[in-house]
């Protein structure tokens, strides 16, 4: 196996872990009692940091899952760790499974930046990256002028991280715009949260631009959202799943190891994200870091792209579960 060079590092989003129910493929059978979920979530956390994770990504819309990782954070005292958080969604669901309705509500209002950051601000001080939670034209955050000096004024105080994160298939154009955000000369945004994976490749144009101007780059959805494993639903995919058996035999790992590695050796983000939502989806996850991929092999990868508003127009069906 080739020796690992990346100067990636893997991360545990809390999308999974703090609420019972998420957009996904195939949750598994498991409690989702609130009382389990809390149990689970502290196990999972001991175990990346045992196993050397050290970004926790969380936000209000992952049910409990701010409040599952203070709690932990507060208990186990770690001085190592970076935290980061978003704003911008409310978790509706309120813990009610199958729940009829949309689980998370958008709002990017000055108001709403106020109320959750009163919540969030308790990650202090390793909170590190402060976030909009999927920035898009169509909220308008980028252009109401009072949330960035909301912003600036939360990076002027704490010395935090001020980014976004994003979704859809106008990825690529929210990011261009966010980068030439000044207010009175002052740059707004220093991180962008992006999906990036073997499927959805949009925003690979503008990562350049992210790390020419020294911003952070974390990646999200690198399994998208679990299409990267086989599943007869998929029957277009079956190239993709044919190429990712033989590198996962090859390696001795398994498809998700190789979604991760291919995000981390094709970009090289500061962070790629795992989703797990047990111990075994982490430590499986985690063996991404044992290998490397070749360029032949990233090539390959690459050529399963899907045009962009299929992917998203696709990952809009999947269920919450």
């Amino acid at each position: 196996m080739a020796e690992n060079t990346s100067k990636t590092q893997i991360g545990l989003g809390m999308a999974a872990l703090g609420r019972p129910e998420y957009i996904n493929i195939d949750a598994g059978d498991r409690d989702k009692s609130e009382v389990a979920f809390r149990a689970n979530a502290l196990k999972v956390l001991d175990e990346a940091y045992e196993k050397g994770v050290r970004y926790f990504d969380t936000a209000p819309s992952y049910g409990k899952g701010e409040e599952f990782l203070k709690a932990w954070h507060d208990s186990r005292e770690h001085t190592d760790v970076v935290l980061g958080t978003k704003w911008g969604y409310t978790y509706v669901a309120n813990w009610e499974l199958g729940y009829d309705g949309p689980h998370e509500v958008k709002e990017h209002s000055l108001e709403k930046l106020t109320e959750q950051w009163q919540v969030s601000k308790e990650l202090l001080p390793s909170l590190e990256y402060y976030q909009i939670h999927s920035a898009t034209f169509e909220s308008g955050v980028l252009q109401n002028k009072s949330v960035l000096e909301k912003l600036l004024d939360i990076k002027r105080t704490t010395g935090l991280k001020i980014g976004i994160s994003t979704s859809g298939p106008n990825q690529k154009e929210v990011i261009e715009n966010a980068l030439q955000i000044r207010i009175d000369g002052e740059v707004v945004f220093d991180s962008f949260q992006v999906t990036f994976n073997m499927l959805e490749q949009a925003v690979l144009p503008v990562l350049r631009d992210i790390n020419l101007q020294g911003k952070k780059l974390i990646v999200k959805e690198a399994m998208a959202n679990g299409r990267v494993f086989k599943n007869e639903k998929y029957a277009h995919y079956q190239s993709l799943y044919t190429r990712l058996q033989t590198l996962a035999e090859k390696h001795q790992v398994g498809v998700d190891a190789i979604a991760l590695r291919y995000v981390m050796d094709a970009v090289q983000p500061d962070y790629v994200l795992s989703g797990a939502a047990d111990i075994i989806q982490l430590e499986q996850n985690l063996k991404a870091n044992s290998f490397t991929l070749n360029e032949e092999e990233l090539a390959e990868l690459t050529k399963e792209k899907v045009n962009s508003k299929v992917y998203w127009e696709e990952r809009s069906q999947l269920s919450w579960d």
